[in-house]
C-alpha cells in the first residue's frame, strides 16, 4: 500500500516539476516560441516521457488549474443550495485571494493569467476545461435541459467575475483596492443568480 502511495507521490511531483518548467519557459519566451522538446530537454525528460503525462503542449499550461475542474460540481453537492453555496465558495476565493478568482497581485500569478489569457491556444484550451466543468455541474444539477441551462449561467458569471478582476489588476491595480469592487459585483451576480434560477437558491 505504501509502495502505491510513493509511485502516486513520485508521480504528481513530476506532474509539478514538468508544467513549473513548461510554464516559466513559455512566460520567458512565449508559448509557441517554445517546442516541447525544449521543455523535455529543461526538465532532463525524453519527449515520449513528457508525452506520457502531457499529451498536448497546452495541458502543461492547464494542469496549473486542472484541480478546478468540476470545483462547482464539488460546491453544490455540499449544500445548501447551489446558489447560494456557490456564492459563498466565490466569496470566500476573494477573501483568499485565490488565483481562479482573478483576485491576486502577485507578479507570479500575473505572468501566469497573461501568459493563459494572451495566448490563442490557450484560450481554446481553457475554453475545453470550462465546458467539462460545466457539464460536471450540470450532472449535480439534474443532469436535464434545465440544469445545463443553470449551469451554463454559473460557470459564465464565474469566468466573467475572475476575468474583471484579473483585466483590472492587469491594468495596474492592486488587489487589495479592487476587492471591494470584486465582492460587490459577485453579490450582485450571485443574486441574479439567485432570482433566475429559485428552484437552485
Amino acid at each position: 500500500m505504501s509502495d502505491i502511495g510513493l509511485r502516486e507521490r513520485k508521480r504528481q511531483r513530476m506532474y509539478q516539476v514538468l508544467s513549473d518548467i513548461a510554464v516559466r519557459l513559455f512566460v520567458e519566451k512565449g508559448f509557441d516560441a517554445v517546442s516541447v522538446a525544449e521543455v523535455a530537454a529543461a526538465a532532463e525528460v525524453s519527449k515520449p516521457t513528457l508525452f506520457r503525462y502531457f499529451p498536448a503542449k497546452e495541458d502543461l499550461v492547464l494542469h496549473r488549474i486542472a484541480d478546478h475542474e468540476g470545483e462547482a460540481a464539488r460546491v453544490v453537492r455540499q449544500g445548501p443550495a447551489p446558489v447560494e453555496a456557490l456564492r459563498r465558495h466565490f466569496l470566500d476565493g476573494l477573501a483568499r485571494h485565490d488565483p481562479v478568482t482573478g483576485l491576486n497581485d502577485d507578479p507570479e500569478v500575473l505572468s501566469f493569467h497573461a501568459l493563459l489569457y494572451g495566448t490563442p491556444a490557450l484560450v481554446a484550451r481553457l475554453h475545453t476545461h470550462l465546458e467539462r466543468s460545466e457539464a460536471a455541474l450540470a450532472e449535480s444539477l439534474g443532469g436535464d435541459l434545465d440544469a445545463r441551462l443553470a449551469a451554463g449561467q454559473i460557470i459564465a458569471v464565474q469566468r466573467i467575475l475572475a476575468q474583471e478582476n484579473w483585466r483590472r489588476i492587469a491594468a495596474g491595480e492592486r488587489a487589495a483596492d479592487v476587492r471591494e469592487d470584486a465582492v460587490a459585483a459577485a453579490e450582485r451576480a450571485f443574486g441574479l443568480l439567485a432570482a433566475g434560477l429559485p428552484h437552485l437558491a
